[in-house]
């Protein structure tokens, strides 16, 4: 589990398929010494697993359901810079938003505007994501907590301020970008329970009707 608030921009030293399963290899200066095998690390969004350490170069393993939900597929290769965070002790404090890193699909980027703070608007490429999306709530853009400002049927609305510009890839974000997107897990929860609330009473509207 994840707060939203990146540590460190990583760059891509190796991607590569192995067998069915993807290795990419990661330079992170930052997290040197203090990584161990095992641990849980958000990178670019996606929960991904330590596999391997080499002085200040990582390895994670990314399953085929991972590569199918996230832009790495089309967009990661040598050289791409990826946002980190490590997962959430209990002791800190949660700052941003709870964050799974289980990225519910992808982005595009069609408007950006503003120039000290900006306001960028995304376009899910499955509307249906937009269900678990709120106005003020929150949701994760490539692992990065931020507050949703508007919402419609086909787009959301977030602000970027410059300390955000500043600590992660967002900073270089271009239109026609395409961004991991997770939404809120309250939200998630709080729509499944409507929507099952709704079918019950539909199955006993219909039992009243027989």
């Amino acid at each position: 589990m994840f707060t939203g608030l990146i540590e460190d921009i990583g760059i891509v030293k190796e991607f590569k398929r192995v067998g069915s399963y993807h290795e990419l290899k990661i330079l992170s200066e930052k997290f040197t010494g203090e990584l161990f095998l095992g641990q849980s690390i958000s990178v670019s969004g996606a929960c991904l697993t330590v596999t391997e350490i080499q002085n200040n170069l990582f390895t994670v393993q990314i399953m085929n359901e991972t590569i199918k939900k996230t832009w790495f597929a089309k967009n990661l290769h040598i050289g791409s810079k990826i946002n980190l965070e490590r997962a959430l002790k209990l002791s800190d404090r949660l700052d941003g938003h709870l964050v799974l890193g289980h990225v519910d699909g992808t982005g595009v980027l069609k408007e950006l505007h503003g120039t000290e703070t900006k306001e960028a608007k995304f376009f899910p490429e499955d509307s249906k994501l937009l269900t678990g999306v709120v106005p003020k709530g929150s949701i994760a853009i490539d692992g990065v907590s931020l507050t949703v400002i508007d919402v419609s049927a086909k787009f959301f609305t977030v602000g970027l301020i410059p300390s955000t510009l500043k600590n992660c890839t967002l900073g270089e974000i271009r239109e026609g970008a395409v961004v991991n997107l997770e939404t809120d897990i309250l939200g998630k929860y709080a729509a499944k329970f409507l929507m099952g609330y709704k079918d019950f009473y539909t199955e006993l509207n219909l039992r009243e009707l027989i």
